[in-house]
């Protein structure tokens, strides 16, 4: 008989930050809210666009947690 396979918790938001805190700090360099600077960059392009676009992405997994 096959063993059961355990299921692993996939963490893809480890495996997606590269930098921790570095969106964040440049938001605060900029004096604005975290929110605030991704709301900001969230059309650019390149890093800095892909970590604004991330930083709303885990913004709303938050709240989506928080009302279970």
């Amino acid at each position: 008989m096959a063993a059961k396979k355990k299921k692993k918790k996939r963490n893809f938001i480890k495996g997606a930050i590269k930098h921790p805190g570095v969106f964040k700090a440049a938001a605060k360099r900029a004096n604005m809210s975290t929110r605030q600077y991704a709301e900001k960059h969230k059309d650019d392009g390149g890093t800095l666009g892909r970590r604004a676009r991330l930083a709303l992405t885990l913004m709303g997994l938050s709240k989506k947690r928080k009302k279970k």
